[in-house]
């Protein structure tokens, strides 16, 4: 299940539905109008299973916040192009599938992703795949 904070304008909410990509917003279809505080959105994805949480704060760019239940997207990159970057991101061949992302906090950004993963102590950099362009 994929989880967009408030942060993420609607705009593209409605890309992503467009491609084909689900996606529940906090305040309107799933948790409660306002809920920007950590530590509540943290609980909330505790209840969840296989959730990832799409978000511009910077804040839940941290590797305490690694869980098994869930992965916690940092989008560093503007607001009007999330939709673009989370397609990206969840057809990445590092994170394309739920078992591929759990446990891990990620940080994407339009060079590079980083991410903390579960059990492990290291920051990893991976960069985005080359776009094969048609002729």
């Amino acid at each position: 299940m994929n989880i967009l904070d408030e942060n993420i304008i609607n705009s593209q909410h409605q890309q992503l539905l467009a491609a084909s990509i689900r996606g529940r917003r906090i305040g309107h279809e799933i948790g409660q109008q306002g809920m920007d505080d950590k530590d509540r959105i943290i609980r909330l994805l505790h209840s969840l299973r296989q959730s990832n949480f799409f978000t511009h704060d910077s804040d839940f760019y941290n590797r305490r916040l690694r869980h098994l239940r869930y992965c916690i997207v940092h989008l560093r990159v503007e607001e009007n192009e999330a939709a673009e970057y989370i397609h990206r991101f969840l057809r990445h061949p590092d994170f394309k599938t739920y078992a591929k992302r759990l446990g891990k906090v990620v940080q994407v950004r339009p060079t590079v992703i980083r991410y903390w993963q579960l059990n492990d102590p290291d920051e990893h950099l991976v960069n985005w795949p080359r776009l094969h362009r048609r002729k």
